[in-house]
């Protein structure tokens, strides 16, 4: 089995409505993604994926969250913008972009810290 995975990040804000703590307040991040991808064989190229093109599948779903205020967007607007609601947006949004490709999406994980992330699969 193969895992690939890319990197990317975006720069954002957010507040949590239900948390009572320092996160209730406005504040922002660089919050750092990554995808894995995971495939049991290889195409013609030797290559299971092409990361050019998952960088880029990548990049235009986060390009919506960059320098915003998460709280502002679908669908944070009426679900709470934590790493794991982001996470599971993204992967919802990543998912439909590998229909007929020899991988499938194995997990998204987002970091709001050095030291802080949330990995999700369903």
């Amino acid at each position: 089995m193969y895992q690939l995975f890319v990197e990317e990040h975006f720069d954002a804000a957010h507040y949590l409505r239900n948390y009572h703590g320092k996160c209730e307040n406005l504040h922002g991040h660089r919050f750092k993604v990554i995808v894995r991808l995971e495939a049991s064989r290889l195409g013609e190229a030797g290559l299971a994926y092409d990361f050019a093109q998952l960088k880029r599948h990548l990049r235009e779903i986060l390009a919506r969250f960059d320098h915003s205020c998460l709280n502002d967007l679908l669908p944070f607007d009426k679900i709470e913008p934590s790493c794991e609601n982001i996470a599971a947006a993204i992967y919802s949004e990543l998912r439909p972009r590998f229909p007929e490709s020899l991988v499938e999406l194995a997990c998204i994980e987002v970091w709001e810290s050095p030291t802080s992330g949330v990995a999700y699969r369903p």
